[in-house]
């Protein structure tokens, strides 16, 4: 399934494409990673029926690249999956990450992704519309992190 989402930074684009830049550095996108898989979880397990989410996994692993910058954008690929307990719970998240300059002073910033189900789990164990609901929110709750992050560079580290 796939998902996407934009955010307008009121930031510009060499600002915004440093700060991103720094986020992975730093490892700072490990915690938006797993603030936004907290809130997976519990979409998850409220989507379920009782009982059916034993203990869920509460590690999450990111892997990025580096970031790669191309005529007029900024690229960044990356891989999000849980790991741990119940890990087989969650689709991977395969996701390009792009600023683009927006007007004068500011860069857009977009999710572009692909979740792949896992194989665990199937049509009669899961209604696939809540999966597509909770991938589709983590993901806008993901990128809502990284705008955060991007706009205000402490507000990940407060």
């Amino acid at each position: 399934m796939f998902v996407g989402h934009q955010v307008l930074l009121n930031v510009g684009f060499g600002v915004a494409r440093a700060r991103l830049a720094g986020l992975v550095h730093d490892g700072l996108l490990v915690i938006a990673s797993r603030e936004a898989y907290g809130n997976a979880v519990t979409g998850l397990s409220l989507g379920c029926p009782p009982g059916w989410v034993p203990g869920l996994s509460k590690v999450v692993q990111v892997q990025a690249r580096d970031l790669v910058i191309r005529e007029g954008s900024a690229l960044l690929t990356v891989r999000w999956q849980a790991t741990g307990p119940g890990d087989a719970l969650f689709p991977v998240l395969d996701a390009d990450i792009r600023l683009i300059p927006a007007r004068e002073r500011g860069t857009v910033l977009r999710l572009d992704g692909a979740y792949r189900p896992p194989p665990s789990i199937t049509g009669d164990r899961l209604d696939r519309v809540v999966l597509h609901r909770v991938a589709t929110a983590t993901a806008q709750d993901f990128l809502g992190r990284i705008a955060e992050a991007v706009a205000d560079p402490v507000k990940l580290r407060g």
